[in-house]
């Protein structure tokens, strides 16, 4: 199982046009094959800037296998259609997780 994990900042004045963008963007993401779930956290700490919010989005997903045929088939699209509605307003940052085998 891998965690697929986009850090975001974005600017305070489009929050909430951005919350209800992204709810449709995470139901996208989860209908393609090896997603399996998906959570959105506010992030707390560290504390975003003033005139920010900062949110965690982790996906779950069957393998890596899942990722890289999302990262190759997907991803520029559903990248680009984000960076088409909001512009600079908003910073991505990702992150893939995997349980670590400690024994």
């Amino acid at each position: 199982m891998i965690v697929y994990e986009v850090n975001l900042v974005i600017d305070m004045a489009i929050a909430a046009e951005y919350r209800a963008w992204l709810g449709a963007h995470v139901d996208e993401l989860l209908t393609l094959p090896g997603f399996l779930d998906a959570r959105i956290l506010d992030v707390l700490e560290p504390a975003p800037t003033v005139g920010q919010v900062a949110l965690c989005v982790q996906y779950t997903l069957r393998d890596q296998a899942a990722l890289g045929a999302y990262l190759r088939g997907h991803a520029p699209r559903m990248r680009a259609a984000g960076i088409t509605r909001f512009g600079e307003r908003f910073q991505a940052a990702r992150r893939v997780l995997r349980e670590a085998a400690l024994r």
